[in-house]
């Protein structure tokens, strides 16, 4: 039969007996301070400044530690803060990015609109003026789509241009839309001449966005880097002097050039009728071709 452990009695009898003697010995300590306090007012504040002295290390150490911990708060706060008005001010320049490009975009097309409406004005004759709403790239056939269609007057086979050069030709016309053949596609061919010189060429599209121009004379290479390719009204169909393409590389008779109009950057374009009005009829069978 298990016999209780005398040392753990002895241990709890020992703590209650040193537990009391404290609390005894506290009393003790704090009727003298009083008696002290009342009786001998200056000796109790030689007690209390001794007392000061001896509690003053420890209260220092406890302010260090407490400033401390207080800095690291309010350093973290401050931080916090910084990062926040790091983030909004972040946020604050992409808005202002965005709204720059919007306006720039914005001043580009307000740009190209007054370019139109002032070649409008210059023109003979000008059918409609109508936004580029699309344009093919990847697809070996080289369209885009007008906002303009029958109602406002188009008619297969009529040329497009815009103030920076010739676009095309309808080739479909719906009631509200068209659909134009541009320079660059292979089955676009239009009389053209050098601006240099005059000499006379052909202007083909090469179905990747660039077009293919020939002299007229075999044997000879006419261009040079930098030139420039205008209509030359022949055939009737598209008005003369109008600005084609740039030469961008030479071959071995002939060169390639980069159409000056470029449907992916022009947002309005006039339809005109052909210059020749005998033409209109002799293209539009030939124009109503589908991709």
């Amino acid at each position: 039969m298990a016999t209780a452990r005398p040392g753990w009695s002895r241990r709890a009898q020992y703590g209650l007996f040193f537990s009391f003697i404290a609390v005894i010995a506290g009393i003790i300590v704090g009727l003298i301070l009083l008696t002290l306090s009342l009786v001998a007012p200056h000796q109790f504040q030689r007690v209390r400044g001794a007392a000061l002295d001896v509690t003053a290390p420890v209260t220092g150490v406890l302010h260090e530690v407490t400033a401390t911990a207080e800095g690291l708060f309010s350093g973290a706060g401050n931080y916090w803060d910084a990062a926040n008005q790091n983030a909004e001010l972040k946020r604050e320049r992409q808005a202002m990015l965005r709204r720059m490009v919007e306006a720039k975009a914005i001043n580009q097309e307000n740009i190209q609109l007054k370019a139109v409406l002032q070649l409008r004005e210059h023109e003979r004759t000008t059918v409609a003026v109508g936004r580029v709403v699309g344009s093919s790239f990847n697809s070996p056939r080289r369209f885009a789509i007008l906002s303009v269609g029958a109602s406002d007057g188009l008619k297969i086979g009529m040329p497009v241009r815009s103030p920076e050069g010739l676009i095309g030709r309808i080739v479909d016309a719906g009631a509200l839309a068209s659909r134009v053949l541009l320079v660059s596609d292979h089955a676009n061919i239009v009389p053209a001449r050098l601006l240099r010189n005059g000499i006379p060429v052909i202007a083909q599209g090469r179905g990747d966005g660039t077009i293919d121009v020939r002299p007229l004379e075999v044997g000879r290479n006419p261009f040079k880097r930098g030139d420039i390719i205008i209509t030359s009204g022949t055939g009737g169909l598209y008005p003369p002097l109008v600005p084609i393409a740039r030469v961008v590389k030479l071959e071995d008779d002939g060169a390639v050039a980069l159409p000056l109009a470029d449907p992916a950057t022009i947002s309005f374009a006039i339809v005109e009728p052909p210059f020749e009005p005998a033409a209109e009829a002799d293209n539009a069978p030939a124009t109503a071709e589908r991709p």
